[in-house]
């Protein structure tokens, strides 16, 4: 594919944050003294009495933001993905999803992209964390146009949305006024021999290696799949008829993310050949995002060599 933009979603959060705020003032950011890395610190420049510091203390954080939630402000708690949702998960659980409170969780720094930081910081759990809390609403945006309209998308729902953003840059696919819409899927490319769903920076790999099968006579169909709850259903087993075989690619573990959310609908309404490509099982490790893509079979290399065999 022809070269294109890359914007890392992280700093597509701080700008759409520091847009938004321009708007809303009853918008409010908290942070784990990690603004430079979330990219909140875009909002702090403009709105620094909006802006909190909460320190190295997502747990608290969380209840903080719940409670300035309940006095008619709209919080987005920041940090990285391993701390937001696993550090902090229980006060998520009992003091944001319990009582569905309007909180809007950042997370940064999610999946094995973060490359060097290693396994400590490498969040491959996050989804099937927050997709096991009722009513929380679980995205991962594509690419930087994209994230920005999630961001406005959450602040417009009213009640608890986990987004998780990414350190490294990402190509550009979507046009700017894109419609983002909470619970539907976007299907990027039509094909009727195998569908890919994916989420994330997956989402570019995926129509990467939809052009080369279509080389090898090998109609394939891309699905963007950014909200992963609620899932789009509909779209699912609409294309899962059509195509028959069914690919899901996420930079997430394959225990509890998108395709076992994608498996759990086809095996309830149209039992239908799944093959689920993500962190098999595993930690990652210290390396450079690139090369950990790659190693793990998060690239579009991979996509071909399982759509071929499939």
């Amino acid at each position: 594919m022809a070269e294109v933009k890359k914007i890392a979603t992280r700093d597509s959060y701080g700008k759409a944050l520091a847009s938004l705020g321009a708007a809303k003032d009853n918008l409010v950011v908290l942070d784990a003294d990690l603004a430079g890395a979330t990219k909140t610190a875009t909002f702090q420049k403009v709105f620094p009495q909006r802006h909190f510091d909460c320190g190295i203390a997502e747990a608290n954080m969380i209840c903080v933001a719940a409670g300035l939630s309940t006095t008619g402000l709209v919080p987005f708690a920041s940090s990285f993905a391993m701390f937001a949702a696993g550090r902090a998960f229980e006060q998520i659980r009992n003091s944001i999803g319990y009582p569905h409170l309007n909180v809007k969780i950042g997370a940064t720094h999610g999946g094995i992209s973060v490359g060097e930081d290693g396994a400590s910081h490498q969040c491959c759990e996050d989804f099937a964390l927050m997709r096991s809390i009722p009513d929380m609403i679980v995205m991962s945006p594509a690419d930087d146009v994209e994230a920005r309209a999630m961001v406005n998308a959450a602040y417009e729902h009213v009640g608890p949305v986990y987004m998780r953003f990414g350190r490294a840059a990402v190509p550009v696919i979507h046009k700017e006024g894109f419609d983002f819409q909470i619970g539907k899927g976007e299907v990027l490319r039509d094909g009727t021999d195998v569908v890919i769903i994916a989420n994330g920076l997956m989402v570019y790999e995926a129509m990467v290696a939809a052009e080369e099968l279509a080389k090898d006579g090998i109609s394939a169909m891309v699905i963007n799949m950014a909200t992963i709850k609620p899932l789009d259903d509909d779209l699912v087993l609409a294309a899962a008829k059509k195509c028959g075989k069914v690919i899901t690619c996420e930079e997430h573990s394959v225990i509890g993310g998108l395709g076992e959310a994608v498996c759990a609908v086809l095996s309830e309404m149209l039992p239908t050949p799944v093959k689920r490509i993500g962190v098999n099982d595993e930690f990652g490790h210290s390396g450079p995002a690139a090369t950990l893509l790659k190693q793990f079979g998060l690239s579009a290399e991979h996509i071909i060599e399982v759509a071929k065999s499939f």
